[in-house]
């Protein structure tokens, strides 16, 4: 079964395409992999939200300083994530050890 990304997860791998310099579209498009669908939906919403400015004159995305936040705080989340998420999946195998102890066979 496949894996799939949040909403911050996919501003967050846009967001690092374009930290590694300016980025067109079909750059952020195929390194985020994303649809052109999705990468339109998500490109307005970060060029919203100024976390990347589009340099008219080369038609590039940069990365704002708003952007350059988002990812170091995604980053501590994201880690902290991962953290409670492996924790929660240990409680569940400690309860299903109960709930198979005290069925009747």
């Amino acid at each position: 079964m496949g894996s799939y990304r949040h909403r911050l997860d996919i501003i967050a791998d846009m967001l690092r395409v374009v930290n590694d310099g300016a980025a067109k579209k079909t750059q952020i498009m195929y390194q985020a992999n994303l649809s052109y669908r999705l990468l339109t939906k998500y490109l307005a919403e970060v060029l919203k939200a100024c976390l990347v400015r589009l340099q008219r004159k080369d038609r590039c995305y940069v990365i704002t300083s708003k952007g350059i936040e988002f990812l170091e705080k995604y980053k501590k989340f994201s880690r902290r994530n991962k953290h409670v998420e492996k924790g929660l999946d240990d409680l569940h195998d400690k309860r299903k050890v109960l709930e198979d102890l005290c069925s009747i066979s």
